[in-house]
């Protein structure tokens, strides 16, 4: 039984250390909360409507993941057009 209790204090030990990478290296700023909090109210949410609370942040901040994923993509233009000489 010792043993047993020994084996999960030493995975304790070494998992600790571990969990703490997973933090950000930088608090969130009050400013980047600011941003957020505007970037969400224009994709809808409303912070005075808590009766639809879930669902209309969780609305929100997928359209805002939709709207950064677009804006993050790579590769070339697609909607450009050339036109050769006459």
């Amino acid at each position: 039984m010792k043993s047993i209790i020994k084996a999960f204090a030493i995975a304790a030990l070494i998992a600790a250390p571990l969990a703490s990478f997973a933090q950000s290296s930088q608090p969130v700023t009050r400013a980047q909360v600011r941003e957020e909090l505007a970037q969400l109210e224009k994709a809808g949410y409303n912070p005075n409507d808590w009766l639809n609370y879930p669902a209309n942040i969780q609305r929100a901040e997928a359209i805002v993941a939709q709207q950064n994923s677009n804006n993050t993509a790579y590769g070339a233009d697609t909607s450009s057009t050339a036109q050769s000489g006459k």
